[in-house]
């Protein structure tokens, strides 16, 4: 078994638009607007919002993630579907063949989509090169362990990897709260190393 250190960086409730979403929403010819960047690479929190509406008539306030997506998905915790009244599976961001959908308001419209719901499966956005490094492949399954008073090890946590990628371990708000981490704190991967085969 290996061990190495990655740096937690908990995900709030948030969703991705695709254009024709976001000018049914914002108006025609709307762009999104930065707010603050995010840590992966190109990725930033917009200063757009909007509210999910589910079947309990309650509303929820969804911040808008950037770059545009080629499809509209929402990204939220089991506590919020619960107030919600949706259930939404545990999946890989972009896998939303079968999900819920929902109603989303924006301030010049609302729409209502008719799958897009998820929640966040546990995740490791891995570097090209550290995998290389580590050992580790894309979609292997590994082992994040937390520290602390209430001291949690998330198993069936997924490696993704891209050269586009920083390093950080990304669990959602109920996740974090329940492990009493935040942001930024550190988190040790555990992992079986994976044979890579040599070019020739």
């Amino acid at each position: 078994m290996n061990e190495v250190k990655v740096p937690v960086g908990v995900s709030a409730r948030h969703l991705h638009l695709s254009q024709e979403d976001l000018e049914r929403l914002f108006g025609e010819g709307a762009q999104l607007n930065i707010y603050k960047p995010l840590s992966q690479p190109g990725q930033f929190a917009a200063a757009e919002e909007v509210e999910a509406i589910g079947p309990k008539g309650r509303a929820l306030k969804l911040r808008v993630l950037g770059p545009i997506r080629k499809v509209t998905q929402v990204e939220i915790s089991l506590t919020d579907a619960i107030n919600l009244g949706v259930q939404p599976p545990v999946r890989e961001s972009g896998d939303i063949e079968g999900t819920p959908g929902i109603r989303i308001r924006g301030p010049l419209g609302e729409i209502e989509i008719p799958e897009g719901v998820i929640i966040a499966r546990r995740h490791i956005h891995t570097p090209k090169d550290m995998a290389e490094e580590l050992g580790l492949t894309d979609k292997q399954i590994v082992k994040v362990r937390v520290e602390g008073i209430r001291a949690v090890t998330f198993e069936n946590v997924l490696i993704r990897v891209s050269d586009k990628f920083v390093w950080e371990f990304h669990v959602d708000t109920d996740e974090a709260n329940a492990a009493l981490v935040k942001t930024g704190d550190m988190a040790t991967v555990i992992f079986e190393p994976v044979e890579i085969s040599q070019k020739t």
